[in-house]
Order: structure tokens, then sequence, then C-alpha cells
């Protein structure tokens, strides 16, 4: 797991879904999400476990949400701290940006 982390599995379970890096030991980073109609997301939680810090986990769960919002032409509503945290740094997200 050093060099690479594994890919991001999307699980949707209707109006509530989440973003997962599965990790040795049974070990998840996570980022959930609730929908809001056809159009926008909500992301309201995410949690990197110690076995998946410092290795950009968070930024790459946020990132795919990005781009599968851009993909299906959704906003996505920060509310979880961290994500809201990266999509003020990240300005080239603006337009899944629901303001």
């Amino acid at each position: 797991m050093a060099d690479q982390l594994p890919e991001i599995e999307l699980e949707d379970h209707g109006s509530k879904g989440r973003y997962v890096l599965r990790g040795p030991g049974g070990a998840e980073a996570e980022m959930t999400f609730t929908k809001i109609g056809e159009h926008q997301l909500i992301i309201d939680h995410t949690e990197v476990p110690d076995v998946f810090r410092g290795q950009g986990a968070g930024l790459r769960l946020v990132t795919r949400a990005v781009e599968d919002a851009r993909a299906a032409g959704k906003k996505i509503i920060p509310l979880c701290p961290f994500a809201n945290a990266q999509f003020r740094r990240h300005p080239e997200w603006a337009d899944v940006l629901k303001r």
C-alpha cells in the first residue's frame, strides 16, 4: 500500500451513498453523501483512518465526487468541513459547487 492506494468504490443506496477506499485489515476511508433531487448532492462526512493518513486519500475521495458530479451535470453542497476546505483550495471545481 506504500505506493498506490486502492481504487475508489462508489456505493449508491438510493438517496444516500458513499465513496470508499478499502485498506488492510478492513480499514475504510470514506466520504458519504446525500442526494437532493436529481441534480444536487450534499457531501456530509469524510473519514480517513490512520492507515491512510498522508497519502491523499481524503482529497482523492472528494476529487472523485467532483469528477462524477461534473460528468452527470450535478452540483455539490460541501457541508463536511474537509470537503468544504478542499473546494476552497480548488477554484477549478467552481462549476460543480452549489452556491
